[in-house]
């Protein structure tokens, strides 16, 4: 049984939850989970849990997940190597039906099966349904010295976000897989932040919230103690100038940079290994990853009187 101060503490909590709560009800909240954040059936209720609170409150939310833990360890069974070219997944054919497998297939079913075992209304989606995703392969790009060819990787070239209104309007949270499609039919494999990223404009979502395996952004990648609370767009620019942002950060940092320009006006990302972190970011002052906005000064006057603090361009410290 809980003692009194427990039951307190729990009571004040909520409290204090309820200015949030009124600001962002009934607004679109589009959270992108990595593959590490679902391959473990623990973390993945815990994931869902929270998701089941925002539901609860009254936030629609749009569930992007990827899979790139699980293709990597599928195609290495398989006795292939997954390639990487500045934190993008190189895919050739074989790479391709292994990301069908696995996003489509594996990832995407799972996840539903954790909704339904906890009772959040959900319906697993992908960007070739109902032309969600339009996508175009990309072009060889050089890469320093070297010319690059993705494979059957995908660019987004539209977003019709029809089905996922309509989900959301029935009261369902869209569990969205990125593997996309080319006018015709070719199978493309989209980064999914950059189709988190390209959702949350077309939605015009209120937060963008990227769930990882790092804390956050770190201003020097190797210490984990140097997390930025809050930045906006041309702390980020300074971050990778300095080389502070590497791997997978560097296609995130392009993610959020489109997000903020297509008018998602804040993003968030966060550990997926924190405990009740997702609340914790989204229903308390302090949050617990790092904030990106285009300008803290643009920070309207109902965040601020909600408690959200208003921070230099670049700060570094716990959130």
């Amino acid at each position: 049984m809980k003692d009194v101060g427990q039951r307190t503490a729990e009571a004040t909590a909520l409290k204090h939850a309820v200015p949030y709560i009124r600001i962002f009800k009934g607004k679109t909240f589009v959270l992108k989970a990595g593959g590490g954040a679902l391959e473990r059936e623990a973390t993945a209720r815990a994931l869902v849990e929270q998701v089941d609170v925002l539901h609860q409150v009254g936030i629609r939310v749009v569930l992007v997940h990827g899979g790139g833990t699980q293709s990597t360890g599928l195609a290495q069974a398989l006795g292939a190597e997954a390639r990487f070219v500045e934190g993008r997944r190189v895919t050739d054919e074989k790479a391709l039906e292994v990301a069908a497998m696995v996003l489509n297939g594996a990832v995407n079913t799972q996840l539903l099966a954790v909704c339904r075992r906890l009772g959040l209304p959900a319906v697993g989606v992908s960007g070739v349904d109902a032309g969600l995703i339009q996508a175009r392969k990309r072009p060889p790009v050089r890469v320093g010295d070297e010319l690059v060819d993705y494979g059957f990787v995908g660019d987004v070239a539209a977003v019709d976000p029809k089905v996922l209104i309509s989900l959301l309007d029935a009261g369902y949270v869209p569990v969205v897989s990125p593997l996309s499609a080319a006018d015709d039919g070719t199978l493309l494999n989209i980064n999914a932040d950059t189709v988190a990223s390209a959702l949350a404009v077309a939605l015009k979502a209120e937060k963008l919230l990227f769930l990882t395996g790092a804390a956050g952004i770190l201003e020097r990648p190797d210490d984990p103690g140097s997390l930025v609370s809050y930045t906006d767009l041309a702390g980020l620019r300074r971050l990778r100038d300095e080389g502070g942002l590497v791997k997978g950060m560097l296609p995130k940092t392009s993610a959020i940079e489109a997000a903020i320009h297509g008018g998602v006006r804040r993003v968030h990302i966060l550990s997926h290994d924190l405990p009740d972190g997702l609340l914790a970011e989204v229903f308390t002052n302090e949050g617990v990853g790092t904030l990106v906005v285009e300008d803290v000064d643009a920070l309207s006057p109902a965040e601020q009187a909600a408690g959200h603090p208003v921070a230099p361009a670049f700060a570094g410290g716990a959130s």
